[in-house]
């Protein structure tokens, strides 16, 4: 594949000067390598330039990671999709589903079922963020008990917002797969990733832990203003939680993630590594929600200053094993099937094993779901599909 790469720097450029990014990198791969590497911006107000070694919160992009993971374990045997997440962690089964409150105390009561590894990959079991649900979000103001960003155990065993299996919502979920590939390894889970998917990647700067060196190369978290400019963002992720965060833990670079995203391309290998096998692949990015819906609202977010609301997509849309997925074309862009999720600090990503292609942006700004980076990262998705066609 060749691409006109001053087209796509063009556009990242202006999207800086236009102040729709206070800087990013934008990497696009096909399964052959890395067809496009642009940077532009500054690490934070009046910092340091933003370049392809630039470092990242990954944030929710982390949980592809952790769900390649348990499907390796998998394909291993270790586990089964179907098997109950309370047999590989018991103390899974002392989650209680919040069924609302009585004043201010919560009304708690046992599910219908126990969930399943699938539910956590599918996020079908029931769990839910504190930004993603308003019962949840009163139910840690009136307990005190920790959010999950926080970094503290006790904030995993919140209630669940609905039975496992009844309704999509956005949780917890991958870091309890997290949690049960730790399990059923023997690894924590910063180790096994080091030994089974990011070293074989090359993933050299993907990591739970930044180094001084790495910090000096991350970018600083930004907050959009009123006004519709940045202002330094005073949340941050835990430095040192008490659990290797399957959902949002890890930090790296645009380059790494290429790496990974070009695995998926290639179904499964990169490399000479064989990460996954490629029937493993193809169910992964294949409808597993076995008929719960996607919600008609898409994300109402209960947290501003984390996320503003996710409208749902106007295309038939369902979730695989860790991804999330379009089953129709999108005109002028991705193909069915393709698979692609985000990061709260506003990374996106998109990988279309159809057409062979993917690519993701990464920046560091708040709150999720910021229409002008929305806006850049489909422009550049659209400019890459258009030279593809006319290639």
């Amino acid at each position: 594949m060749s691409l006109d790469t001053a087209r796509i720097d063009g556009l990242l450029e202006a999207a800086v000067e236009e102040g729709a990014l206070p800087g990013a990198v934008v990497v696009i791969a096909d399964r052959d390598g890395l067809v496009y590497e642009g940077a532009a911006g500054k690490l934070s107000e009046g910092g340091p330039a933003v370049t392809p070694d630039t470092m990242f919160r990954y944030a929710s992009c982390t949980k592809a990671l952790a769900s390649v993971a348990a499907l390796q374990l998998i394909e291993r045997g270790r586990i089964g999709l179907d098997d109950d997440v309370a047999s590989v962690r018991p103390e899974f089964a002392a989650i209680q589903v919040l069924e609302g409150f009585d004043g201010d105390q919560p009304i708690l009561r046992a599910p219908s079922r126990q969930a399943t590894i699938r539910e956590l990959l599918t996020h079908t079991s029931g769990l839910a963020y504190f930004f993603t649900s308003g019962d949840l979000a009163r139910y840690h103001e009136v307990t005190g008990v920790p959010h999950v960003l926080t970094g503290e155990a006790a904030s995993l065993h919140v209630p669940m917002a609905e039975d496992p299996g009844t309704i999509w919502a956005y949780g917890t979920n991958t870091d309890w797969v997290g949690l049960v590939v730790e399990a059923a390894s023997g690894l924590t889970l910063d180790a096994y990733l080091a030994e089974h998917v990011t070293g074989p990647l090359g993933m050299t700067d993907t990591t739970f832990q930044p180094s001084d060196e790495q910090r000096a190369r991350m970018m600083a978290v930004h907050a959009r203003t009123a006004d519709g400019g940045f202002e330094p963002s005073p949340i941050e992720l835990a430095p040192d939680p008490d659990w290797w965060s399957g959902g949002h833990g890890l930090c790296g670079t645009g380059r790494d993630y290429a790496h990974f995203i070009q695995m998926l391309l290639r179904e499964g290998e990169f490399g000479g590594a064989h990460i996954l096998e490629s029937e493993t692949v193809a169910l992964a990015f294949s409808d597993q929600l076995r008929g719960v819906p996607m919600p008609q609202d898409g994300i109402v977010s209960a947290f501003p200053e984390l996320a503003n609301d996710v409208p749902a997509l106007p295309f038939d849309e369902a979730w695989g094993l860790g991804f999330h997925l379009v089953l129709e074309d999108i005109p002028r862009m991705r193909r069915a099937g393709s698979g692609d999720w985000a990061g709260i600090f506003n990374l996106y990503y998109w990988i279309d094993r159809a057409a062979g292609v993917g690519g993701m942006l990464l920046t560091q700004v708040l709150p999720f779901f910021d229409m002008p980076v929305v806006e850049t990262f489909q422009a550049i998705e659209a400019d890459v599909y258009a030279q593809l066609v006319t290639a």
